[in-house]
């Protein structure tokens, strides 16, 4: 499956027109055009902050904070989801390499790429763009 499913196939849909409006031109190009960030610049590759790690088109839970790592990648790495039915994985084959895809299950957000030379538990490495999450911060009150 890739992102560019029918809608009718997706939990949460939108209009091309809402999507340009709610998203910035980034994360428009790197959610629904599978875009990528250049590494380093993204605004969670390096955050230490605590909380959960949302897609930025449908609000959807994915990461926990406690999951994330540094990976030395350049973008914000995690060694699992929160519920492996949140993440849908698809084979990419551009630029003559072969990767796995990870979309959010709920929208189809193209997400990042998850890898299998991550720390434990999991041994996966899901290098994910900064421009497809949204980090709500855990209160401290």
């Amino acid at each position: 499956m890739s992102g560019n499913e029918p809608a009718s196939e997706r939990s949460v849909q939108f209009t091309e027109t809402e999507l340009r409006e709610k998203l910035t031109p980034e994360q428009y190009q790197v959610t629904q055009a599978a875009g990528t960030e250049a590494a380093f610049t993204g605004c969670y590759w390096d955050t230490k902050t605590e909380g959960v790690y949302r897609c930025v088109v449908c609000d959807v839970e994915l990461f926990e904070s406690s999951d994330k790592f540094e990976s030395g990648s350049g973008w914000p790495s995690f060694t699992q989801a929160i519920d492996e039915g949140r993440i849908e994985r698809n084979v990419d084959r551009t630029f003559g390499m072969k990767r796995t895809e990870t979309l959010c299950a709920a929208c189809g957000a193209h997400l990042g790429h998850v890898f299998d030379d991550g720390p434990a538990p999991t041994g996966e490495r899901f290098c994910m763009n900064s421009a497809s999450l949204n980090l709500i911060a855990t209160s401290d009150d």
